[in-house]
């Protein structure tokens, strides 16, 4: 099975492959960096790493461009409140968003572009857009006519053909279905930044930034753009109409979008209290790769809802993984191979490939790992799992963690080093060889208040840290 995907365009599940060669054109809306990102945005951008991650599984080559909107409405008025450049302000947000994605185990995109690195380039687009009668200009800024685009609305499937002309929005967002000419150039502003360019002094709007840098590095029409589902319109639509006026040919041929995230059911709002950082959330004492696993878990175009008994499941389903993972690496397991358990492997990576490859099904995908898991336990318990099935069981879980990439705990700041807990198993080991269960004791006690499991097999003792 071929890898498809469900195009937005199209409303379609579709079969996906690059237009050209064997390298995927895509490109994904990244952070407007004027705040930490919260997990609803990281449900987004944990999506795009699994879908990145997944793409390359199937074979194909990446070149991946996510933008940085570091100039916009919301980072002019922090920054001029501050007394701040909007250099200096958007630059602390950007750290902690790369900073968050690391601990999030987020691959880097190919390419990470910042809006302000461009501000010549969108002029000139938005220059070519005049001259082709396309823009108009009132009090300084430069508006798009959507009314010179009659496809406009074709990825909302929206029927925008009695909107009224003239009527315009200024600001970076505006409500669902108010269809309106959107500014892409706004004119300077006292006591704002601005820039001097080719259509006068001011400053981008939003939607131009993406177009540009799109085409600037991924060339006229991409294989694949990528978003939440509060993009597609206006954002996305606003995309469509710039860019394809701009080149008059079709600007992207997948738009696959992620559904949102709720908390215990409601839309995330700081006036309900349910309003989380992904910072606010380790502060908890929550493992990173915890809030990864319960934000893949659930299909990208499925609603996903938050909630803290959600993230202990979750916590419960790696402990699972790994406690599996160190059984395969640890275990002591007669010579030979248990035909049946190899062809058991064989249908659970066969299961996690199938799932994957129809639309990202995350679930169904873990569901036949853990199906596996299951059976090959229940082998372990009654000694039919072999030394010679152990390279198809790391395989079954080298294809889980290709995705999911949970089986590798976080290492704690503060914890101790993995040497020092071998030495505390090893004078463990020896109080219990001399008859010393107090003393044995005391050292088990005194390693789970520091974050560490010992558990006692058949096979040895075994440890890991509390996720």
């Amino acid at each position: 099975m071929s890898l498809r995907l469900y195009n937005t365009l199209t409303l379609e599940v579709q079969p996906f492959a690059p237009e050209r060669d064997n390298t995927v054109r895509m490109y994904t809306c990244g952070p407007t960096v004027y705040d930490f990102a919260h997990i609803g945005n990281f449900r987004t951008f944990i999506f795009y790493d699994v879908l990145r991650r997944w793409i390359r599984a199937t074979g194909y080559q990446l070149d991946h461009v996510m933008n940085i909107t570091d100039v916009d409405d919301k980072i002019i008025r922090n920054a001029v409140a501050r007394r701040q450049s909007i250099g200096e302000y958007s630059a602390r947000f950007t750290t902690a968003f790369f900073e968050d994605s690391e601990s999030l185990r987020l691959e880097r995109p190919e390419r990470v572009t910042p809006a302000t690195g461009h501000i010549d380039e969108m002029a000139e687009a938005i220059r070519k857009l005049g001259e082709q009668g396309y823009t108009y200009e009132s009090d300084g800024s430069i508006y798009f006519r959507i009314a010179k685009f009659p496809e406009y609305g074709k990825l909302s499937h929206m029927d925008f053909s009695g909107t009224r002309p003239g009527a315009r929005v200024d600001n970076d967002n505006y409500e669902k279905d108010d269809a309106r000419d959107f500014v892409l150039w706004k004119a300077a502003k006292e006591n704002e930044p601005y820039w001097d360019t080719v259509v006068g002094r001011g400053r981008p709007g939003w939607h131009i930034e993406c177009s540009v840098m799109a085409i600037r590095y991924l060339g006229d029409t991409l294989d694949l753009h990528a978003g939440g589902v509060d993009l597609i319109f206006p954002h996305h639509e606003n995309e469509i109409a710039q860019s394809e006026c701009l080149t008059h040919h079709l600007f992207s041929r997948f738009w696959v979008h992620s559904e949102f995230l709720l908390v215990d059911g409601q839309k995330m709002s700081k006036s309900l209290g349910n309003f989380y950082t992904l910072r606010d959330i380790l502060s908890k004492g929550y493992a990173p790769e915890t809030v990864r696993y319960l934000l893949a878990q659930v299909p990208y175009r499925k609603a996903l809802n938050f909630t803290f008994d959600g993230l202990k499941s979750a916590a419960t389903a790696i402990d699972r993984v790994r406690n599996f993972d160190l059984r395969v690496k640890t275990g002591k397991f007669e010579e030979g191979s248990n035909p049946d358990l190899d062809a058991r492997a064989q249908v659970a990576t066969g299961g996690f490939r199938a799932a994957m490859d129809d639309d990202l099904n995350t679930a169904e995908a873990l569901g036949s790992v853990f199906e596996y898991i299951r059976d090959v336990n229940i082998a372990m318990d009654k000694d039919e799992f072999r030394a010679g099935n152990v390279a198809s069981a790391k395989a079954v879980l080298d294809l889980f963690d290709l995705v999911f990439d949970v089986l590798r705990p976080t290492a704690a700041t503060d914890g101790l080093p993995d040497e020092e807990v071998e030495a505390k198993i090893e004078e463990r080991r020896d109080a219990k060889k001399a008859r010393n269960f107090a003393g044995a004791d005391q050292i088990r006690v005194w390693l789970l208040d520091r974050g560490i499991i010992i558990e006692d097999t058949k096979d040895g003792v075994r440890w890991k840290r509390k996720p």
